[in-house]
């Protein structure tokens, strides 16, 4: 009878795997730091900075001779409104937690499936779960986050011209959406099929 071993990882991939751990660690607390810093910005409803998404709005902007203005098309700018509405406020807040959440648990699942791979578990029920997770998880925060930027841009615009101007702006890109969903899918796929290879594989052992 014999008896096989699991080929282990070399150095250099587990070099790799650490280095990527160590930057996947450090993007998650720099983007929670950063949407918690932004809800106490927020929190206080007072001179609230907001990214607003125009339809090529016409403006003038000093870039003209001698800083004259030129006519240019609008597509995105930060307003600053002495206080938002109440959904319009709170739509800024859910987008920052949705913002710190999706990172967080990307990057939790991401930094789980590389301490598995180092373990020389690949193909796995375990990461073929973590991939799905991280996968929706992305997929979700992507659309959820311009769109609740997006409802406190309304607020704002609502705010600042006392309902006269009319600027709803959807600002969810599609095209990435889909491709990310699609990235997604194909990745929980293949890891699916590669832990039933090996559970297969396993068997006739």
């Amino acid at each position: 009878m014999q008896t096989s071993t699991a080929p282990s990882i070399t150095r250099a991939d587990a070099v790799g795997l650490w280095l990527f751990m160590a930057a996947g660690a450090i993007i998650a607390v720099w983007g929670i730091a950063a949407a918690v810093l932004r809800i106490i910005e927020i929190a206080p409803n007072t001179d609230v900075s907001v990214l607003a998404e125009f339809a090529g709005t016409p403006a003038d902007a000093p870039i003209g001779p001698d800083g004259s203005p030129v006519q240019v098309a609008l597509d995105q700018a930060v307003l600053t409104v002495p206080s938002l509405p109440g959904a319009s406020w709170a739509a800024l807040i859910i987008q920052q937690v949705i913002a710190a959440a999706t990172i967080g648990i990307v990057v939790v699942c991401l930094l789980l499936l590389c301490w598995g791979v180092m373990r020389n578990q690949v193909f796995s029920g375990r990461n073929t779960a973590l991939v799905a997770v991280a996968g929706i998880t992305g997929t979700i925060g992507f659309a959820a986050v311009p769109f609740f930027g997006n409802m406190a841009a309304n607020g704002a615009f609502t705010r600042l011209s006392e309902g006269d101007f009319d600027n709803v702006v959807m600002s969810v890109d599609l095209m990435p959406l889909f491709f990310l969903a699609f990235v997604a899918a194909m990745a929980a796929t293949v890891f699916t099929i590669g832990d039933r290879l090996r559970r297969d594989t396993e068997g006739l052992v």
